[in-house]
């Protein structure tokens, strides 16, 4: 029999934990032994999964849900055993806000998807003016544009639907889930959806309510889900299950293991070992390796032995951010907070990007009697408020409670959690690199690159990513397996 293949997976963030999952699965599938190390630099499993619990508080230091229309998340909780910890978001006060000059705005039902259900909340919630709605409603007659080379968010949006639309709603809610700058971001690489809707229909308005038509009725069968989902004790239960199930199927997960240089040396003709030489001086090989590494990390880790790879790497550029969780009494902010939060535009020029009502948007975040909300700050463009120590920090963001909702009450409790170069960002251009870094890393046989400084920045999409770098792994180890 012959030996098994090493695989070492640096980085221990969701999706070097994912892709050490999914390369026992398929190993399995095909009778193939692998022997498998997760190196992760830190003190903690799960990088930017970080669940505090504080009494009967829950707090989320990272992201607090992930999306159910990406299977990939469902799935990997079910193979944990987690589903029935699943929650949805609260039934009442399904209600979101966007601010527009000194008020906050409700967002009507339908309007995130371009495809309101009822006319009348769309016409009436004061956020476009009368040609606004007009200049909106041109998407229908707007030809579609060129299939060719790259587009900006903010240019394929005004095109669409107006400035109008896309500085007061569209905008900030890109935004919000990337932290980025709309003028910067790639249409392709971020909402290639869009893209594919305008070139399939003509229309981003006509383009969705065929397809809506076309949708076939969820099935009965299973729960219904809501477009968030959550675990009913944070999203660190994701993390501790997966790295215990990995512990058990004989993986070798290591902490305080920091990678500072790779070495390659020749193994048999065309094949190379791979040598970690670690911060405390020791070495590990393996004939396989995966990067779950930030792209600047990964960056310098590559430059040695493919400067042009390198290159590539250091042109993702990163966002810092930071939230900020506060408890309140209920009763002193009663008739402050109401539905799940708000967006901020990045024409309003605050500091805060968006607030949420934990406590009311989730079940099991906070005691009756407790309001918990989390604010974001930060994300390009917006970051120098993050050179603020934790006191100014938190008392920068308690000011636009006030001026935004009137709270103006002490909170019970503050958490603030920074997260620096945390969130990559795909400009114009981003998927043609990702192509060059192919090409540029073809030569090294058994090295492959995941992460969300790729191909999606949500939890699904880090776990789909990784199941995917785990088949190019197979793949390589079964091509190269003596039979």
């Amino acid at each position: 029999m012959s030996r098994p293949r090493r695989v070492v997976i640096v980085g221990g963030g969701i999706s070097g934990l994912a892709t050490a999952f999914a390369l026992q699965e398929q190993a399995a599938a095909k009778g193939l032994s692998l022997e498998c190390t997760v190196l992760e630099s830190g003190s903690s499993w799960g990088g930017k999964i970080v669940t505090h619990r504080i009494g009967d508080l829950v707090t989320e230091a990272g992201p607090d849900s992930f999306l159910s229309q990406k299977h990939a998340g469902l799935e990997l909780c079910a193979k944990l055993g987690l589903t029935d910890q699943l929650i949805n978001t609260n039934e009442t006060g399904k209600r979101a806000f966007v601010l527009h000059g000194s008020r906050l705005h409700e967002l009507p039902e339908g309007l995130v998807s371009f495809v309101p259900r009822q006319l009348g909340p769309f016409l009436r919630s004061g956020l476009l003016s009368w040609t606004g709605l007009a200049r909106m409603g041109l998407d229908v007659l707007i030809p579609r544009g060129s299939s060719d080379g790259d587009e900006s968010l903010a240019s394929f949006f005004r095109r669409r639907f107006g400035p109008q639309a896309f500085e007061r709603v569209l905008e900030p809610l890109m935004a919000g889930i990337y932290a980025g700058d709309a003028e910067q971001m790639s249409l392709k690489a971020t909402f290639p959806r869009f893209f594919e809707l305008e070139q399939r229909y003509g229309s981003i308005i006509r383009g969705m309510t065929a397809e809506k038509k076309q949708t076939p009725p969820m099935s009965s069968s299973g729960p219904k889900r809501t477009m968030f989902v959550s675990l009913k004790n944070g999203l660190g239960d994701l993390v501790t299950a997966l790295q215990a199930r990995l512990e058990q199927q004989g993986v070798e997960c290591r902490l305080g293991c920091r990678v500072d240089a790779l070495r390659v040396r020749s193994h048999q003709p065309g094949r190379w070992m791979y040598d970690l030489i670690l911060n405390e001086g020791s070495a590990v090989s393996a004939e396989h390796l995966v990067l779950a590494t930030p792209a600047y990390v990964s960056a310098d880790l590559l430059r040695p032995l493919t400067p042009i790879a390198g290159g590539l790497l250091e042109m993702i550029p990163y966002a810092s951010t930071a939230t900020i969780a506060m408890a309140y009494p209920a009763e002193l902010v009663a008739g402050a907070v109401e539905g799940f939060g708000f967006i901020v535009p990045r024409i309003a020029g605050r500091d805060l990007i968006a607030a949420t009502w934990t406590s009311l948007k989730w079940p099991h975040r906070a005691p009756a009697g407790q309001v918990l909300i989390r604010c974001y700050v930060g994300g390009v463009g917006r970051e120098g408020v993050l050179q603020f120590d934790d006191a100014k920090l938190v008392a920068t963001v308690r000011a636009e409670l006030t001026a935004l909702c009137g709270i103006a009450a002490e909170p019970s409790y503050v958490e603030v959690n920074r997260w620096w170069k945390a969130m990559p960002q795909y400009t114009l251009g981003h998927l043609n690199r990702l192509d060059q870094l192919d090409a540029a890393l073809s030569r090294y046989p058994g090295l492959v690159l995941t992460g969300a400084g790729y191909r999606g920045v949500g939890i699904p999409d880090c776990i789909r990513d990784g199941a995917l770098a785990a088949a190019k792994i197979i793949q390589d180890v079964a091509g190269t397996h003596p039979a």
